[in-house]
């Protein structure tokens, strides 16, 4: 596990205010969905989140549900968008 890993999962944990429940999260854990505090707003304010946290900005074109279907998605997406 590395830290930009840790660090989404650590963030999409405080958004949702999951707890130690996101503790136990890995790539293929279902987001989108699947947990019930994940909602359109959330996923802005986690969007917004993860921009801040990690320096980049996500344009409007690049967003797509998929994105967000696990937590493998998200950090893929996290990933790609620290290499440009």
């Amino acid at each position: 596990m590395d830290s930009i890993f840790k660090e989404t999962r650590h963030l999409l944990g405080a958004t949702l205010s999951l707890g130690s429940r996101a503790d136990s999260f890995d790539e293929s854990t279902e987001l989108l969905g699947s947990l019930p505090e994940f909602d359109s707003m959330a996923v802005v304010t986690l969007l917004a989140a993860l921009e801040e946290h990690f320096g980049f900005v996500a344009e409007d074109d690049e967003i797509f549900a998929e994105t967000f279907e696990t937590l493998g998605s998200l950090v893929a997406f996290v990933r790609q968008k620290q290499a440009e």
